[in-house]
C-alpha cells in the first residue's frame, strides 16, 4: 500500500475505532436525565409519601383542602423543561370514590446524582357532569412552559 494511501485509513480508524476519545463529553458536564430517571424518581417520591394503606396525602395548592389520593399512572410523555428542571404529569383518584381523578403536576430538580421534587399543583380537579359523569377540570394551561391560571 502506497503511502497517500495510508490517509484514508487512518482517518476511518479514528473515526471509527475512537469516538470516545475524539467526542467524550467533559467531566463536568452535568448529568443527562432520560424518561427512565424522571419516571423512577416519581415512583420513588410516591412510594417514599403513600401511608401504609397506599394513600397519598396533599394538601391542594388552591382550596387548603388535605385530598387523600391512590395513585393511578404517569403521564406521557414526562420531559426536560430547561437545563435544570424536569416534569411529570399524573393521575390520582380521590380514595374510595370511584371514577373521581386528579391531574397532579410535578417538577424536578437535580439534586446530587438524583431527580427531587420540588413543586407539585393540582392541574385537573375532579368535577361533575349530568350527561358524562366523572371528568378532570383543568385550573391552569402551560405557555411556552410556563403555568398561565385558567381561572
Amino acid at each position: 500500500m502506497r503511502p497517500a494511501g495510508l490517509l484514508p485509513v487512518l482517518v476511518l480508524a479514528v473515526f471509527f475505532l475512537l469516538p470516545g476519545a475524539l467526542f467524550a463529553e467533559p467531566s463536568d458536564a452535568p448529568r443527562k436525565y432520560y424518561v427512565e430517571d424522571i419516571k423512577a424518581a416519581m415512583h420513588a417520591h410516591i412510594a417514599r409519601a403513600v401511608d401504609a394503606n397506599g394513600i397519598f396525602r396533599l394538601k391542594d395548592d388552591r382550596t387548603g383542602e388535605m385530598l387523600s389520593l391512590r395513585f393511578v399512572k404517569i403521564h406521557d410523555p414526562v420531559r426536560k423543561i430547561d437545563d435544570n428542571t424536569y416534569f411529570a404529569c399524573t393521575d390520582f383518584a380521590v380514595a374510595d370514590e370511584a371514577g373521581k381523578l386528579y391531574d397532579v403536576d410535578f417538577w424536578m430538580h437535580p439534586d446530587g446524582e438524583v431527580l427531587t421534587i420540588h413543586d407539585t399543583k393540582v392541574h385537573k380537579e375532579p368535577r361533575k357532569s349530568l350527561l358524562y359523569g366523572w371528568y378532570k377540570y383543568p385550573r391552569y394551561t402551560f405557555v411556552n412552559d410556563q403555568v398561565v391560571t385558567l381561572y
